[in-house]
């Protein structure tokens, strides 16, 4: 039943998809819409029905009729096509067969990028097992065309064994989620399901429906630049100012510094120069109340500083980006033990952790579909060091055939 699961797999992470934070077109990148009119055919061609391309927004979205006569709840399976800022041009995969758990893998021909066991031991949890990795030159692109290729060869699967009865389920692929607009424009009347549930997680068994609340801050900050050797009492210097700007927040809660449930300022870009600066922020934190007093926190670091001269200096653009979907989902938890008694039944043990970031789910749970999160199996994504275990492909596409099975059993 999974014959065409790697092949699948393969073609489209040669496939370069990535997504453009700088433009203002959606999908963000025209290959993105070249991938997704190659979804829609094989969609097609699969079987599915009412398969087509939303201009909108750009998702490809198709229907697995139900097989049962019974009232069944519907369900939707969602991943995307874009893959993260990192080169993926020219992507070229290596399979290690029957990895031994052990040795070192070289990416590239010169040994200069490897995968070993001292820096990256969750390898060892692979011992047996057929690897995907890169040539050490470009991401993989299991994130997520994993989820992708699982989606796909579920519904094959599905379509192929009508025995296997399900209720009716949508499938959706879209772009631009890396960038962190991918659902803003997500139609809820187009796909028309009960719940949903996103192929975009880690290593086999992840089962997520807390997110981040998570904003964005943009500050530009003016400066008033004079020959140095004479601005006493004159030069108004906006690096220093950013330089403030950043001192004043705290200084242990950074990514590098935190885990868990532990939410961060991230400090993403500065530049400028004496009379201009441009810093940019992103916010993250589980807790609603702590998210709101972070932002607050920026707001009165901007009051504190812009006090200290004759005229405001510093100015904020803050904006939300997604909420914790944990606010949505908890409403309702059978989505939740629906996937754990899947993932039970196929000898996999649920791994329910909070997300240390967002997915589309976190967007679309708000707009009235819940849509925790499921593994797609991929481990060290957004870099040359990603790889991905066919067998726990194998075992995300197992999970949703076991999923929609379940979920028609009365």
């Amino acid at each position: 039943m999974y014959e065409n699961l790697l092949p699948r797999f393969l073609r489209y992470v040669k496939t370069e998809t990535r997504s453009d934070a700088t433009s203002s077109t959606t999908p963000s990148t025209q290959s993105q819409v070249a991938f997704a009119q190659v979804l829609k055919k094989e969609l097609e061609e699969l079987g599915l029905e009412n398969v087509h391309y939303n201009e909108s927004n750009g998702f490809v979205i198709g229907t697995l009729p139900s097989n049962v006569s019974h009232d069944v709840r519907s369900i939707g399976f969602i991943a995307h096509m874009d893959t993260a800022d990192f080169n993926a041009v020219n992507v070229e995969p290596q399979i290690i067969e029957k990895y031994d758990g052990e040795s070192t893998i070289n990416l590239d021909k010169e040994g200069k990028y490897t995968l070993n066991t001292k820096d990256f031991p969750n390898l060892k949890n692979y011992k047996g097992e057929t690897l995907i990795t890169t040539d050490g030159s470009t991401l993989l692109g299991s994130d997520d065309k994993s989820g992708i290729a699982e989606i796909m060869t579920a519904m094959e699967i599905l379509i192929k064994n009508p025995e296997i009865k399900h209720g009716e389920i949508k499938v959706a692929f879209g772009p631009d989620e890396e960038i962190g607009v991918g659902a803003d424009k997500f139609d809820v009347a187009d796909f028309a399901v009960d719940f949903a549930y996103t192929m975009d997680g880690g290593p086999v068994g992840e089962l997520q429906y807390e997110t981040f609340n998570a904003a964005q801050a943009e500050i530009t900050i003016q400066g008033k630049n004079v020959h140095p050797g004479t601005a006493k009492d004159t030069m108004i210097n906006a690096l220093q100012i950013a330089i403030d700007f950043q001192n004043l927040l705290p200084a242990d809660e950074v990514p590098e510094k935190t885990d868990g449930r532990d939410g961060f300022f991230h400090l993403m870009h500065l530049s400028g120069s004496v009379e201009e600066a441009k810093m940019s922020y992103i916010i993250r934190d589980h807790d609603r109340a702590r998210f709101e007093s972070r932002k607050e926190e920026l707001l009165a670091i901007q009051n504190k500083l812009n006090a200290q001269y004759d005229q405001e200096r510093i100015a904020i653009h803050l904006y939300d980006q997604y909420y914790n979907m944990k606010e949505i989902i908890e409403k309702d938890m059978s989505i939740i033990e629906l996937a754990q008694n899947a993932m039970e039944e196929l000898a996999i043990q649920p791994v329910i952790e909070p997300v240390r970031g967002g997915t589309d789910g976190s967007k679309i749970s708000y707009m009235g579909i819940p849509t925790p999160n499921i593994f797609a199996g991929g481990e060290n994504m957004h870099g040359r060091y990603e790889f991905v275990s066919l067998q726990s492909m194998i075992k995300a596409t197992d999970v949703i055939v076991k999923i929609a099975q379940l979920n028609a059993t009365v």
